[in-house]
């Protein structure tokens, strides 16, 4: 009797060590704030200003989980399940998904971390690195080019390696809206490849994405579009300096956003900003953009950002955010939170087309 529960009890104490190693953690943030906008077109087309409370302002509201398992020898297991909601209803997002922000699982080692299943592009990635606004739901580089910022790729693989100063990031995803189509092996391929060197108050990187166009039943449709943006930010004292540029074109049919549908046109997109914090508590950034959209005759609008953030602790932040869309043409239908062909025809947060439009929000973000 003795003897079984000395096993037994060292079984326990092995099984406790086996477990000690690995972990789970529960994280999140709540983001929401009051938006006002001008210029928005009511139901007679008419110019109107819009006061509204809005979710996911600085930072997607968002709750996931995350666990490692050490596995010895250096090798862990990795998983990622990230859900995003609109704290302003209470819905998900992300097209009602549960985990529609990440939903991974892979390995980790020295040489870096592979995973499989729904991951951010090396698009969003770079942007959070290089915008001077991050990966800002609202008035940031998301409203010039939603793909920098919103885009996730379903049914994708995806590596991480960190080299002393270099890192290096690659994504393949056989289908990136989960539309795969037997035959067509190409319908919603995309692949992407991102380089980052940082050293002290030096940054620069690179990313390169090509993306065909998914069809729910196309077996011969080949429309693309092609990527490409090199960025850099140099730290001085309490001030961070950013610019970038980004070149984008759309081949064999396929469209960019801004040019109302218009078919193989292209697109440069350059910005630059600076972030300064004034205080250990308050930071402040400023941010201007400029696409000029080529062939689509609808203008070449500008974007200008100032946000100041406020912090009351380590987790819980006020800020207010303002923006200015200037459009050129009476085509031009750049609004500050995005071009009106990629908000919708139903969105109350369009730009009647010509007009310049003023935009500000003010808001709570807790972080948990």
């Amino acid at each position: 009797m003795r003897l079984k529960l000395f096993a037994i009890s060292a079984g326990l104490l092995a099984s406790a060590g086996t477990y000690a190693q690995s972990s789970v953690t529960l994280y999140g943030v709540a983001d929401i704030g009051v938006e006002y906008l001008n210029s928005v077109p009511n139901a007679a087309k008419a110019s109107s200003s819009l006061l509204a409370l809005q979710s996911g302002n600085q930072s997607g509201s968002r709750w996931g989980i995350r666990g490692v398992e050490d596995l010895g020898g250096g090798l862990k297991g990795i998983f990622t399940l990230e859900s995003g909601f609109t704290i302003d209803d209470g819905k998900m997002a992300q097209g009602n998904r549960l985990f529609g922000r990440a939903a991974f699982v892979g390995l980790q080692s020295r040489w870096g971390q592979l995973t499989l299943g729904r991951h951010v592009t090396p698009f969003w990635d770079f942007s959070g690195a290089f915008d001077p606004m991050g990966n800002a739901g609202r008035f940031a580089i998301g409203a010039q080019d939603p793909f920098m910022l919103s885009q996730r790729a379903d049914n994708s693989a995806r590596y991480i390696g960190t080299f002393g100063a270099l890192t290096v990031t690659g994504l393949y995803s056989f289908n990136y809206n989960n539309t795969e189509v037997p035959g067509n092996f190409t319908n919603g391929r995309e692949y992407s490849l991102m380089a980052v060197y940082a050293a002290g108050p030096f940054s620069v990187g690179a990313v390169y994405d090509q993306t065909n166009q998914s069809s729910a039943t196309a077996l011969t449709s080949n429309q693309l579009i092609r990527r490409a943006a090199v960025a850099g930010t140099y730290a001085l004292g309490p001030a961070k300096l950013y610019a970038g540029y980004r070149y984008a074109r759309a081949y064999n049919g396929a469209s960019l956003p801004g040019t109302g549908g218009a078919a193989n046109t292209y697109s440069n997109l350059a910005w630059a900003g600076l972030g300064y914090q004034l205080t250990p508590s308050l930071t402040l950034t400023g941010a201007a953009y400029y696409q000029n959209l080529r062939y689509a005759h609808v203008g070449n609008p500008w974007q200008f950002v100032a946000t100041a953030d406020y912090s009351l602790s380590k987790r819980t932040d006020l800020y207010t955010s303002m923006s200015y869309a200037l459009n050129s043409n009476s085509r031009s239908a750049l609004g500050v939170n995005g071009f009106n062909d990629v908000l919708g025809a139903s969105s109350s947060e369009q730009v009647v087309p010509g007009k310049n439009q003023f935009g500000a929000v003010v808001g709570i973000r807790h972080k948990f």
